[in-house]
């Protein structure tokens, strides 16, 4: 039986205020609830949250949780998000996420993945911002943000640490590309009670290697050879995937729970020229054929980038996060933060009028439309 699913307002309640009481109008999780509604329907600065809020009148205020008949200014918004602590309310969503991803049970016979990968948040560097990059965690299933590590100078594999301490690992898929491929990280994955699924290439020449000199013999060991295909059509390219498994290697290195290693051949053909691309990419994973047969593991790569998708893509693109640099240079991580947990706005609902930046801490409120359909259907 599924727990039941965490109830969004409940959890900004759990939010510090920062404000003293003495001049406080309005409660901190109506001014929270608030920046969420108005964000997920496209009104992305201060003037434009407030103006949403004085929009839908006095029922709508209530439900968010306001006590008074009009909605706060945008001084007001900008006053109090650019005030709160980032790494609370930062917090506070990722348990959200969890929750979340614990009360929608994954269909039988599915394996609950979680990608890691980095990004560069090119606004928060125009403006020197520190941690302008930024290593997150995307549930594949939900397209849910449930952890995210600012980074200095693009140094991934010394935070990787700090985001996998703060994931539940246990019964988990963790993916990565093959900057993250590391020994350490794998060992941490295992004690944790997790499995990974990482692309292995140049940055680990040995384990590359013994993966690559074994699948060019594939008839000394085809008795531990297992193969899947897929074909996909569209955007005017057809595109093979073949991946080969084995368990040979197995046993054989110091790679801490390696159960297969892996070889993805990927053939891409223009329709309209013809031209024709091709590339091998190797990997290994914990998971052992029982688990995970080839087409599984072809499945789990593909799907890593859905965080190209449902994350960095909604930070560049839903909140303009290229063309509009952080206001706040004590919060570039924030910007865009759990922002994107499993929504993307229709680009004609957006409201493109004041387009002077919200302050990251508002982007790092907004959170999924799409969860509470998730929690309803379960």
């Amino acid at each position: 039986m599924t727990e039941p699913c965490p109830v969004l307002l409940e959890l900004l309640a759990e939010i510090p205020d920062f404000r003293q009481a003495q001049g406080r109008r309005h409660p901190l999780s109506a001014i929270l609830a608030l920046s969420v509604a108005a964000m997920l329907c496209g009104y992305r600065s201060y003037g434009a949250i407030a103006e949403w809020g004085r929009n839908y009148g006095v029922e709508m205020l209530r439900a968010l949780g306001f006590t008074h008949d009009t909605a706060p200014c945008a001084a007001t918004l900008h006053t109090v998000l650019r005030g709160l602590d980032t790494a609370a309310v930062e917090r506070l969503l990722g348990q959200w996420a969890e929750g979340v991803l614990s009360a929608t049970a994954a269909p039988l016979n599915t394996l609950e993945a979680i990608a890691i990968d980095g990004k560069t948040l090119r606004g928060s560097r125009r403006q020197r911002a520190p941690g302008a990059h930024l290593l997150s965690a995307l549930g594949h299933r939900l397209g849910l943000t449930v952890g995210q590590q600012a980074v200095a100078d693009k140094t991934e594999i010394g935070a990787i640490h700090d985001v996998l301490g703060a994931l539940v690992l246990e019964n988990r898929v963790i993916t990565m590309d093959a900057l993250l491929t590391q020994r350490d990280v794998a060992a941490t994955i295992i004690d944790g009670g997790g499995d990974y699924v990482m692309i292995v290439k140049g940055n680990q020449p040995t384990l590359h290697e013994e993966i690559a000199t074994l699948f060019a013999a594939p008839a000394v060991v085809q008795e531990t050879l297992e193969r899947a295909a897929t074909l996909d059509l569209g955007d005017g390219r057809i595109e093979h995937r073949r991946i080969t498994t084995s368990t040979a290697l197995c046993g054989y290195t110091a790679w801490a729970g390696m159960a297969q290693v892996f070889a993805i051949e990927r053939v891409v053909t223009l329709k309209k020229s013809g031209e024709e691309r091709a590339e091998i990419v190797y990997g290994v994973t914990s998971l052992s054929r029982e688990r995970a047969a080839a087409q599984q593991v072809l499945e789990l790569v593909r799907h890593h980038w859905h965080i190209e998708n449902k994350s960095h893509w909604v930070r560049d693109v839903t909140f303009d996060e290229d063309r509009t640099p952080s206001q706040s240079r004590q919060h570039p991580a924030s910007d865009g933060g759990p922002a994107e947990h499993g929504y993307r706005i229709d680009a004609r609902g957006r409201r493109n009028q004041h387009r002077g930046g919200v302050s990251a801490l508002c982007r790092s409120t907004v959170v999924g439309i799409g969860i509470d359909r998730h929690c309803s259907e379960n």
